[in-house]
């Protein structure tokens, strides 16, 4: 059975592990994000390379999962919070550091990717996948194909505009309202004077009854489930498939489709329609490892 190196590169931290043809991950690990050093993130990235392949050296290929908008040869037109990245070929740096078949696929896009190979997805044609994490990376799948857009931008629904902000305009995007680090942590930490690096701390305050938590909470729901409404009524799609961390959250799932429910009902024009709920998906922090290393296997 070949062998494959899986990285999932985030603007946190990078997951990486060994991945089979069949998309099981073993031997998985991660490390800080060095997101303003490019040399010490890419000496980083082949250490790992070379961890895996000291484990089980039959390995035939990397592949990579990361933000920002990524074109066919590897060539990274933007790289989202890991701004080091910008504007260079992965692909051509990788191979030459490592010697390995590699393929760099957007974050979002790799997620729905595995989702459909193994995961939530298997058997739907249409659907969008939504990755919350620093900030809002999404998929969009039209019979059972990627839909890349013209400059391999389609899928950046972090950019969409979903509060008003005069000063800032970008403040008001689904990255800045929906996104779990620079969306929820954000928010929350600019009002209270005991500040987090965990989302789940804010679950758990909102439980113990914190008006604050509870607050931003209800504002992060409402912006989320506009997010996704405007989605919905775009591009019709069978399911919406959440991942993330924040989407082994069993109550923020079932928070999220109440608000999408109590939005939808207050639009009159959409109030009738059966609008799919969202579901977590199911590969979880795996996601982006599996779909990066189905498109090594498929390249």
């Amino acid at each position: 059975m070949k062998k494959y190196i899986g990285l999932d590169i985030g603007g946190t931290s990078v997951k990486y592990g060994l991945v089979d043809e069949n998309g099981v991950v073993s031997n998985k690990d991660s490390f800080k994000t060095k997101a303003e050093d490019k040399a010490g993130l890419l000496d980083d990235l082949v250490a790992a390379v070379e961890k895996i392949k000291a484990i089980d050296n039959s390995v035939v290929g990397i592949g990579v999962s990361m933000p920002g908008v990524v074109q066919e040869d590897g060539f990274l037109t933007t790289s989202g919070a890991v701004k080091c990245f910008t504007e260079i070929n992965l692909r051509e740096i990788l191979e030459t550091r490592t010697g390995l078949k590699t393929k760099i696929e957007n974050d979002a896009n790799a997620a729905a990717i595995a989702e459909k190979w193994i995961g939530s997805a298997q058997g739907i044609h249409d659907y969008i996948s939504l990755v919350l994490g620093t900030g809002v990376g999404g998929a969009l799948v039209i019979n059972d194909q990627i839909y890349r857009g013209a400059h391999a931008r389609s899928g950046e629904f972090g950019w969409m505009i979903v509060e008003d902000d005069d000063i800032d305009v970008e403040m008001g995007s689904l990255n800045f309202r929906g996104a779990t680090v620079i969306g929820l942590i954000r928010r929350y930490n600019q009002f209270s004077d005991q500040p987090v690096d965990d989302a789940r701390v804010i679950f758990e305050r909102a439980d113990n009854g914190e008006v604050l938590a509870k607050n931003v909470l209800k504002s992060y729901y409402h912006s989320l489930a506009k997010g996704i409404i405007n989605l919905e009524v775009s591009f019709d799609p069978a399911a919406v498939i959440i991942g993330g961390g924040i989407s082994n959250n069993t109550e923020f799932i079932e928070d999220l489709n109440e608000e999408i429910e109590r939005v939808r009902k207050s639009h009159n024009s959409i109030n009738h329609l059966d609008l799919p709920l969202v579901k977590a998906a199911k590969l979880k922090n795996d996601a982006g490892m599996i779909g990066a290393v189905y498109q090594v296997i498929h390249a």
